[in-house]
């Protein structure tokens, strides 16, 4: 297979490794892929004992280089200190900075699966991992975290081993995803499929589509009051507001570091989220996972709103539940980093 080679040099994850499982992968959808790409990094050593593990599902357009992206849990003197943890953060499959993807080579035909790439799923994602964690002899992991959809594979991933892991900490999540959130993510899809280049060839096949939708998504990942306090026009206008541009700017941000069709794929995989799936249901899923587990919301969350969070840790046994106060709304998973430290200090202490 091949990589994206223009975003994996873009974002140069300094460690980024990537392992190629050579067999053939099922996914739940029914189809296979021949083989995986899984692209990761790893900072810190892995001790005598194997037990300091720290692993990062990260989210929906983020990469496996958290100390990048999460430099405010990850790196020297943090929560998670490379120099006492052993750190690993896999990027997802069907992402375009190095797991298979889209634009990978399908071995089968030689050329890129482009809009033939098979739907995957959460427990797919979660597959992958299971993979690459088996690859780095990684039997126990201490801490498992992640935001958003990150969130989601933590859930999944201790419920299908609830042996491997000693501690989880779910952030602004769901055990299944809400008709709210598959609206969201439908509407972007929607926004994308309006651009008749989408799943053409062409050089820049899909980027306003990709830009619309990711305007659709900032909506649902700030709020109300986040646009109030930083998008006022400090005169009056009657037209180029900065609400409007603040819109644009964010899809062209994302235009020019994410792949429209990984984009289109991975939304899918978070709409499928519901860990009660051929297992009788979302609270007797949940009543597998056997890890400590601390679960966080943010208070202005309205894509994964508190109610969310509440419930999965209701079925978790012995769960601890927190809630941050935050302006930022969804986003504040990736914006708090003094309330998510405190919080997750006083956990890990514990």
């Amino acid at each position: 297979m091949t990589l994206n080679t223009i975003l994996i040099d873009n974002y140069k994850a300094k460690n980024l490794k990537i392992y190629r499982h050579q067999h053939s992968f099922e996914l739940e959808c029914g189809q296979s892929l021949s083989e995986l790409d899984i692209a990761y990094c790893t900072y810190g050593q892995l001790n005598a004992a194997k037990d300091n593990v720290v692993w990062i599902c990260h989210a929906l357009t983020a990469n496996a280089d958290a100390l990048d992206w999460w430099d405010g849990l990850v790196g020297e003197g943090k929560v998670f200190d490379p120099a006492k943890y052993f750190i690993v953060c896999s990027n997802t499959l069907g992402s375009c900075y190095g797991a298979t993807c889209p634009s990978s080579i399908n071995p089968d035909t030689g050329s890129a699966y482009h809009k033939d790439f098979p739907l995957i799923t959460i427990k797919d994602i979660v597959g992958s991992h299971r993979i690459l964690a088996n690859h780095l002899g990684i039997d126990h992991i201490n801490i498992g975290i992640g935001g958003s959809m990150g969130g989601q594979q933590i859930l999944e991933w201790a419920i299908q081993e609830p042996k491997r892991f000693e501690r989880i900490i779910p952030i602004a999540t769901n055990a299944k995803h809400s008709p709210w959130g598959i609206a969201f993510n439908e509407s972007q899809r929607m926004a994308m499929e309006a651009d008749p280049t989408l799943f053409s060839n062409q050089p820049d096949a899909g980027h306003k589509g990709l830009e619309a939708a990711r305007a659709i998504a900032m909506i649902s990942y700030r709020n109300y009051i986040t646009y109030d306090i930083s998008q006022q026009d400090l005169r009056s206008k009657i037209d180029d507001y900065r609400a409007s541009s603040y819109q644009k700017y964010q899809g062209l941000k994302l235009r020019k570091r994410f792949e429209p069709l990984a984009y289109y794929s991975l939304s899918k995989a978070m709409d499928s989220q519901d860990v009660g799936r051929n297992r009788g249901g979302v609270k007797k899923a949940l009543k597998k996972i056997k890890a400590k587990t601390l679960v966080i919301s943010i208070n202005s969350d309205v894509l994964f709103p508190p109610s969310e969070q509440k419930l999965i840790a209701k079925h978790i046994k012995k769960a601890k539940y927190k809630k941050i106060d935050s302006d930022y709304g969804h986003d504040g998973f990736l914006i708090e980093y003094d309330k998510l430290t405190k919080i997750i200090n006083k956990f890990l202490n514990k």
